[in-house]
């Protein structure tokens, strides 16, 4: 049997020296000083090794108390190590809450965004889905109870933004899913939970003389130089009246026939490439000398 006193002035060798004190446990001193209180014992008919802890941070008390709990799960067929990963696991679990794995995946893909976009996403989250799940197990979340926090959005009669936190939550639980955090996607299990979403008409010429009736009208628009150009070139090169509105000579390679809408400004954050026409080339060198002329004045 080991003694405190034995332990003490246990000294390092070349090799790894073991101090047995009964029961399967073992103190065992490394080279470089270290020491580690192990268990030896069979189970299933294997011989196994598990540790209890670093001497002196557990005292030889300590580890004969822990070594007296492993047999005593031995006695009831249970493997120490096997209970002991799963006790991990169990606390992992606890500590995976649907906000930390949430903002893990926000984190993950949040550079691939637009600004506007991932203000937009994390926002939702914030104010719809973090008050009523975000402390729970990410695991243990039902379907049933992301739906009560869905059904809290649509009741503001907010149905679309409901069906766009769904899928975020989706999403979540799908990286959840990836990286071993999560077992299964509950969102998806929520499918025609909600109603489906109102279609929307928005006004559209779709009659060629009305298309030829726009096309003289943005002609003789006589407003402000800068909407006027705008204008013009928005039927040359169909691009979102934002992308439009911030773009820069620099981004234009008249050469090439080639505006590169840089990745900052689009909402994937991917570099954007849109040929240009011979007539948009025209109208932008158009509209460059006019802009200079006037910039003269």
């Amino acid at each position: 049997m080991l003694t405190d006193a034995a332990i003490r002035n246990a000294k390092p060798g070349p090799k790894t020296l073991k101090l047995f004190d009964g029961g399967g446990l073992y103190l065992e001193v490394a080279p470089a000083g270290g020491k580690w209180w192990r268990l030896k014992y069979r189970h299933t008919g294997k011989e196994k090794r598990i540790s209890l802890g670093v001497y002196p941070t557990v005292s030889l008390k300590d580890a004969r108390e822990r070594r007296d709990n492993a047999r005593k799960l031995l006695a009831q067929g249970v493997d120490p190590s096997k209970a002991r990963q799963e006790q991990k696991a169990e606390a992992t679990a606890e500590t995976l809450t649907f906000e930390k794995v949430a903002r893990e995946w926000y984190q993950r893909f949040q550079p691939k965004w637009s600004p506007s976009h991932s203000l937009d996403i994390i926002q939702r989250l914030e104010k719809n889905i973090f008050p009523q799940l975000g402390s729970h197990p990410i695991r243990e979340i039902t379907a049933s109870e992301l739906l009560a926090a869905i059904r809290l959005i649509e009741g503001r009669g907010a149905v679309e933004s409901a069906r766009r936190v769904l899928q975020m939550c989706g999403q979540v639980f799908r990286y959840a899913i990836a990286t071993g955090q999560a077992n299964r996607d509950i969102a998806a299990d929520l499918r025609g939970a909600l109603p489906p979403a109102r279609e929307k008409h928005h006004a559209s010429i779709t009659d060629p003389r009305g298309v030829a009736q726009l096309l003289r009208a943005i002609d003789g628009y006589e407003g402000s130089l800068v909407a006027c150009c705008a204008l013009r070139l928005a039927p040359l090169v169909f691009v979102r009246p934002g992308e439009l509105r911030h773009a820069e000579w620099a981004e234009i390679d008249f050469e090439k026939a080639e505006w590169r809408i840089p990745a900052e400004k689009m909402k994937m954050r991917e570099q954007h490439i849109v040929p240009l026409s011979r007539q948009a080339v025209a109208r932008s060198e158009e509209h460059t000398s006019e802009l200079q002329s006037r910039s003269d004045l």
